[in-house]
This record gives structure tokens, sequence and C-alpha cells, in this order.
């Protein structure tokens, strides 16, 4: 386990726009969505490769998602920090805000966000929706509000044009909202070598990464990091078996649900992070303290199992954990 769903798919789409309509998709490839189903969110199951959504609100919520004005000093975006070429994060502890300000926690990755039960390390929203305001308004992100960013964008004749054309209305908070909340559910990566053997391709793994799957169960790794996001549905305290947090200086941020709900129980309880593309998304926990896989593997074996794992066991578990790297695009997350 590395510590610590909402509906959500995708639609591949290109952007072979014209310049005067840069923000409104032209050709996009037709795709027959699945039929709608009901997942069992304790039980590990592949990801999708296609749900319904609306190509014209991805396109615009892409945009958007790329878009500086949408900070106070037009220097950050959403994917500043949540960099697709990085595994939907940016390499950081914390991240970096407007006038070079750091964060607090560890940006988590974007992608397959759609299917965490909750928002945030301390689950403090509950919708993709609801999330998409807390970095616009945070003072260490992008420290801006609604009526300037309203302003900025219809400075900008094209985005005008686009949210008049996508949603028969002018620019507006909820429907800023709706665009990025539609593009963010479309970043899901399918097809991850443990996805094809969970569709009954037993030759997708190895028998060393087969190994290590038995061991994530029987460890009991699995018991939090379950459903179809192998995590993000539940929340955990860090340090199960013993004190995560003896001997350290304890900011605000390492109390997790506490800070929501004053509540004793929720000191240092967060919500268990997805482990899809894991291995592309150091540094690890909250405060991004982890390095490596390796080393999260072994704190973690120690503080949520109580184990001092082998070297050995963690190199099996680590190879695992591999498998769980999907595909953007048709390209492997790297």
């Amino acid at each position: 386990m590395l510590g610590l769903i909402i509906f959500g798919g995708l639609l591949l789409w290109q952007n072979t726009t014209s310049q005067k309509t840069s923000l409104l998709p032209a050709q996009l490839p037709i795709s027959v969505p699945l039929s709608v189903k009901s997942y069992n969110f304790s039980q590990i199951e592949p990801l999708p490769f296609v749900l319904s959504l609306a190509n014209e609100k991805i396109s615009l919520g892409k945009q958007l998602f790329n878009e500086v004005l949408l900070s106070r000093d037009n220097s950050v975006s959403c994917a500043s920090c949540h960099d697709l070429a990085k595994g939907g994060t940016d390499g950081l502890s914390v991240s970096t805000g407007i006038n070079g300000l750091k964060g607090t926690r560890n940006a988590p990755t974007v992608f397959n966000s759609a299917f965490n039960f909750a928002q945030f390390w301390d689950g403090r929203e509950a919708t993709i929706e609801d999330q998409v305001a807390g970095p616009i308004h945070n003072p260490i992100e992008m420290d801006s509000n609604w009526q300037d960013v309203i302003t900025k964008l219809k400075a900008k004749p094209a985005y005008v044009y686009a949210f008049k054309e996508v949603y028969s209305a002018p620019i507006n908070k909820a429907n800023i909202i709706d665009a990025i909340a539609h593009y963010e559910r479309s970043l899901v990566t399918p097809d991850s070598s443990f996805d094809r053997y969970l569709r009954g391709e037993p030759n997708s793994l190895t028998q060393e990464e087969l190994k290590g799957y038995q061991l994530f169960k029987g460890l009991g790794c699995i018991s939090c990091h379950q459903g179809i996001n192998i995590g993000g549905n539940m929340f955990q305290r860090i340090g199960a078996v013993s004190d995560y947090f003896k001997g350290k200086e304890i900011k605000p941020s390492d109390l997790g649900r506490f800070n929501i709900t004053s509540q004793e129980d929720d000191r240092f309880v967060f919500k268990v992070p997805s482990l899809r593309n894991v291995a592309v998304t150091a540094p690890y926990f909250h405060d991004g303290s982890i390095k490596t896989l390796e080393e999260a593997v072994s704190v973690m074996g120690e503080y949520q199992l109580g184990r001092q794992l082998s070297d050995d066991e963690i190199r099996l578990l680590s190879l695992f954990l591999h498998t769980l790297t999907g595909q953007w695009q048709g390209q492997t997350l790297q």
C-alpha cells in the first residue's frame, strides 16, 4: 500500500480546429459509448476504454485546463501542477503556485481522478466539479476569483464564441466548472498490463509480476487499495499499525481529515490514493516526502501492515505496481 468514485469516462478525440475556432472541435472521431453499468467499487476491475462524454465540452475544458488566465497573475494553469507528460502530476514534493509560493501537499495525479470517491488528499470535496474552484481561490495556488476569471475570459473573443457554441450561454462560473470537469473525466488511462490480465489475458503479466500481485493480496495491501481505481474509495489513517509521525515535526497539512471534521478519530486520516500509474507519479505520500516506489512500499509495509518487508518482497510488489501503468492517447505513460 502507498498510504493515503465518481463516474467518469473517456472519449478519444483530437483537436483539428481552424485558427478562427481554435477552442472548438472539428472532425472528432465517433466512439460508441459503453452501456451504462454499475461498478462494484470494492472489486478491482479494468478501466473502461470508452465512456460517454460530450466532445465539445472536453475540447473547451482542455483549453481551460491549460489556461493561465485562471490565475491572478496569469502564470499558473491547472496543467502547471497536473502535467499529462509527467503522469498527471508535476514531479515535485509540493507544487509551486503564483509568485513561487509553495503548496502544502503533493499534487495527486489528475489521471483517473473521476473514479475517486472524493477529491483532494483530505477528501474535502465530493466531486470533480466541487474540486475545480479550490485551486482557483487558493492564495498559494492561483489566488484568483470567479469575477476576475470571467472578466479575463470574456476579453478573449474565441472564448466568448466557444461558450456560446457549447453552452448557448455567455461565460459563467457554472459552465467553466462543467467544461473543466468534463475534460478531467476524460483523462482515463486504460489498457495497463494488469487491466489486460483482469480481462482474461494471463500472459500479460510475468511470473514475477504475478507473485507480486499475490503478495499484494496476501499481505493485505488490497484491503485499502481496491476498486476500479485500486484505491481512492475510502479514508485510512497513515500509521494504522504504528505511529508514522513519531519524532517528526507535525504540520497542519499532516492532520488530514481532522482539519475538515475536527473529529479526533480523523487525525492523520487521508483518502487512500489510487495506485494506477503509481510507478510514474513519484514522489509519494501526502507531503511528497518519499522519493522512490521501493521506499514507499517499505514504509507502507511497516506502518500500515506492521511488517518489515524483505528486499525480495519489496522487489516483487514494485514489479506488480509497474503493471498498473496505463495508456493515454495510445501511448504508455512514462
